[in-house]
């Protein structure tokens, strides 16, 4: 009986091979940048696409703060891990990602064919931010691939004093900072060594 395994092609992706380097296979985070800017119409950009990212009952709570001039930036670093701070003041662009716990003042608008949905959340505070905190970090991820759509590197760095952050640039209280990335275009030495990923049959159970 003739084998046939070695003649098995993986099925083949609607993204081409291209597409997926750009925004997996060959994407990395970069640990420095040039000097190249990056401009409010990319910025733009990346959050046209990042805005289609699921969320339960199309809540949204994503908020992001481009922080670009050097009097902010450093403001910001104050609140970043040491091994962060270089890296932060290297890149054009550093978004602070943050969940915003009054995202249900616009579900009215944004799921209106459940017209009590703004109030079930108003109620309950405890909710309320557990959600926004889950589903803004559903979006964090569709953000990382929206910088890598514009064929930026994105720096994502969870080293930071969240309530530092917040208390900085957030006063009002209602958005909290979830993650801290790095936008531009990748500098020297961007790179470290790549670092093994788990195998399908690590990672998956089949039920």
């Amino acid at each position: 009986m003739n084998d046939t395994t070695t003649d098995l092609q993986p099925p083949r992706l609607v993204l081409d091979e291209e597409s997926q380097g750009l925004l997996f296979t060959n994407a990395r985070t970069a640990n420095t940048f040039s000097d190249e800017p990056v401009d409010d119409e990319q910025l733009a950009a990346i959050y046209d696409l990042v805005k289609w990212a699921p969320t339960g009952g199309n809540a949204q709570p994503l908020r992001i703060l481009f922080i670009r001039s050097p009097e902010a930036k450093e403001r910001l670093i104050a609140h970043l891990a040491e091994g962060n701070r270089e890296k932060a003041r290297s890149a054009p662009v550093v978004a602070v990602l943050a969940a915003d716990a009054s995202f249900h003042e616009h579900l009215d608008r944004l799921f209106p064919h459940r017209p009590g949905m703004k109030d079930y959340f108003a109620a309950d505070d405890d909710l309320r931010e557990r959600q926004a905190k889950f589903n803004a970090t559903l979006q964090a991820g569709y953000f990382l691939l929206g910088v890598r759509a514009m064929g930026l590197a994105a720096g994502p760095m969870g080293g930071f004093d969240a309530a530092g952050v917040d208390k900085e640039f957030f006063a009002d209280g209602t958005w909290h900072s979830i993650l801290v990335v790095n936008i531009g275009v990748p500098g020297p030495d961007a790179w470290k060594d790549r670092l093994p990923r788990l195998d399908y049959d690590e990672a998956v159970r089949l039920a």
